[in-house]
């Protein structure tokens, strides 16, 4: 019997091999797999252990008309020669590009997974121009889905879709947290913490992803800064590439201690920044779900998260950590107060943290919810 023809579109490696690489593998046993994808290396599938077929295709993230036409060309193309019988697309610019070739050229099964909305944060025209997009790419679409309950509620609430077209895999995640990757690591903390130059007594508190504004990168250094004063032992780790060219803003608002602040500008092991944590902070204005902070949760730390959609599902309120309102820097400050002065509430919700990424966010459980939503696919 002939597999079914599968195709899956992403606008860049980073997506593939930090989110999508576990269901890509267990896809390809039971599929004939296309991978399209932004990339310059023909030996992108060797390199990552992918069983799938790579296409590169240049799609770029920001908005240009005839990059993007000419990539739509293709796509369309692509798919008329192929006849896949279902074409997947995940991010934003790659959605839309491909829901709309995959309906242009007749594609029975299309489908469009949302990690986030840009325009969640935006306002004016520029917000009104991005949702029209997303509207068009969900009506494009025959099947929707979301990474997190919240922000599948969003979506509907905003009338991007339909509530029956737009459906959650599992507890939600692109891609859940590998358990056998993500854990408790005592060496891992240690070699960190030496790294940085942080004891053992002292108190860790960490941010890990991408340097902008709308990762509430600011409202995190503000916050530390009302609090160090009273936390001597309270030290901040920034892991991520600064995008935003906000390091010397950061080191200026919390100038007075800017000892206890540290960055690193890139890992490829965050299991062990995580295992060096005491705590973790997602400070967002915007998240999809939020999977940096299941992957702490996987290694026993508790977080901080702004109260918006995807963060919500991703830390169990006052269980496996706290929330604040987005923006609002002092009672973020208040939130790490609590968390970094009461060990035993740390650990308490450390624990749960712990067994909830286990449960419900194992990267095992999320694949076969996926395969399991092929399957049903007649």
């Amino acid at each position: 019997m002939n597999k079914r023809k599968i195709c899956l579109i992403v606008a860049s490696e980073m997506t593939v091999t930090a989110f999508l690489k576990s269901q890509i593998v267990a896809l390809g046993k039971q599929y004939d797999v296309t991978l399209v994808v932004n990339t310059q290396r023909s030996d992108f599938a060797e390199a990552n252990d992918l069983p799938v077929k790579v296409i590169p295709l240049a799609i770029e993230r920001a908005i240009n008309l005839i990059a993007d036409m000419l990539a739509l060309y293709r796509l369309v193309s692509l798919f008329r020669q192929q006849h896949f019988d279902l074409v997947h697309s995940v991010t934003p610019k790659a959605g839309l590009l491909a829901m709309l070739a995959a309906k242009l050229a007749g594609i029975r099964f299309r489908i469009h997974t949302f990690t986030g909305q840009v325009w969640a944060t935006r306002e004016g025209f520029s917000r009104r121009m991005l949702k029209s997009m997303d509207r068009l790419l969900a009506a494009s679409a025959t099947h929707l889905l979301a990474d997190s309950f919240s922000q599948r509620a969003f979506l509907i609430d905003q009338a991007v879709c339909r509530a029956e077209k737009l459906k959650v895999l599992a507890d939600g995640s692109i891609s859940g947290v590998d358990t056998d990757r993500f854990m408790p690591d005592s060496k891992a903390r240690s070699d960190i913490r030496k790294q940085i130059g942080v004891s053992e007594k002292e108190i860790l508190l960490l941010f890990l992803g991408r340097l902008n504004r709308d990762k509430g990168v600011l409202d995190l250094a503000a916050a530390f800064a009302k609090i160090a004063v009273k936390l001597p032992r309270l030290h901040l780790l920034f892991v991520g590439p600064d995008e935003g060219n906000l390091q010397d803003a950061v080191k200026s608002t919390s100038a007075e201690f800017v000892q206890r602040v540290h960055f690193i500008d890139y890992t490829d092991k965050p299991e062990s920044c995580f295992a060096a944590a005491d705590i973790f902070c997602l400070p967002s204005y915007r998240e999809g779900f939020g999977s940096v902070i299941i992957e702490a949760a996987a290694c026993g730390v508790p977080a901080i998260g702004s109260r918006i959609y995807g963060i919500s599902d991703a830390i169990r309120e006052g269980q496996t950590g706290l929330l604040f309102e987005a923006g609002n820097s002092d009672q973020l400050a208040k939130e790490i107060e609590q968390l970094a002065t009461n060990s035993t509430l740390r650990s308490q919700m450390g624990k749960a943290a712990f067994e909830r990424a286990r449960d419900d966010f194992s990267t095992k459980r999320l694949v076969q919810a996926w395969l399991d939503y092929y399957d049903g696919l007649q």
